[in-house]
């Protein structure tokens, strides 16, 4: 069961989403988790820690957590999905990082960090246990929405060139012409957008085409991937299936044969170990900023 909304006005700027979430326990799996550009804050109220593997049929994992920061990434990473857990989070925007934890999103870009390297350890004790006292759902998203507003350290506003630069990409502009517009050099707007957003403008703009897919494959049905390939703006469906792989780790067609409940969470069985996830990150990988 899963319970979202949209923030109030005060954390809107920061925040796109808050969400609740109770997970069925199953023993043994694993989940790949395809990136979005984003950034986003999870806290497990009950159950284990996050687990991270390094790639799909690593033996071991890598232990994180109760609550985490998941910086904006390009490639996949692989989440033990084996014990039910509880948690509450929010899908963060760009700007969140300074406003929120002081720190640019370059910092916490492509890694998880422990919340407690931001907010310290106390503070973050506090919320879990405050978080655990209510009901699932609801109580909990506006506990953590309290929160989260409570921290905001000043009114952060995106660098003119990064507001303007976001707009373009979303819309599908090169990147060479959001460059030009800005009246910036290309290293100088990347270094500010990096900053800010946590990847660079072209890569930015190949996830969230790559997120603009996978959208596209789940709302078209049956539609052919040389189809899409085109609609979509790649030269083929070889072009395609390249860039596809290089952010799930899957090809396109694996991808609509697993049919994940929801599109950016791909829960993986035997089949899918090495021989066919690839170019997962590597997940094992936890930043704690200075």
């Amino acid at each position: 069961m899963t319970a979202t909304r949209r923030p109030g006005p005060e954390l809107a700027r920061y925040v796109s989403l808050l969400w609740a979430s109770d997970g069925a326990a199953r023993p043994g799996a694993r989940e790949l988790v395809l990136p979005t550009g984003a950034m986003h804050l999870a806290l497990r109220v009950r159950g284990p820690k996050l687990a991270l593997y390094a790639h799909a049929d690593a033996a071991s994992a890598t232990t994180v957590g109760h609550a985490v920061v998941g910086g904006a990434r390009g490639a996949p990473y692989v989440r033990d999905i084996g014990e039910a857990v509880s948690s509450v989070g929010a899908q963060l925007l760009p700007g969140a990082a300074q406003a929120l934890f002081g720190v640019g999103a370059d910092a916490l870009a492509g890694q998880h960090t422990p919340l407690e390297a931001l907010w310290g350890a106390s503070a973050v004790e506090a919320l879990l246990d405050a978080l655990a006292a209510l009901p699932p759902g609801g109580p909990r998203i506006a506990r953590l929405e309290a929160a989260l507003t409570a921290r905001i350290r000043a009114r952060f506003a995106l660098h003119p060139a990064v507001a303007e630069a976001l707009v373009r990409l979303e819309a599908g502009a090169e990147v060479g012409a959001v460059v030009q517009a800005s009246g910036f050099s290309h290293r100088h707007l990347s270094v500010l957008f990096q900053r800010e957003v946590g990847l660079a403008p072209k890569l930015f703009a190949d996830v969230r085409r790559f997120a603009a897919v996978v959208a596209q494959m789940r709302a078209s049905g049956a539609v052919s991937l040389s189809a899409l390939a085109v609609a979509s703006g790649y030269c083929d469906q070889a072009h395609l299936t390249r860039a596809f792989r290089a952010r799930a780790g899957l090809p396109p067609g694996r991808y609509r044969a697993l049919a994940p409940a929801s599109a950016h969470h791909v829960p993986l069985d035997a089949a899918d170990g090495a021989s066919q996830v690839k170019f997962v990150q590597d997940a094992a990988r936890v930043r704690r900023p200075h």
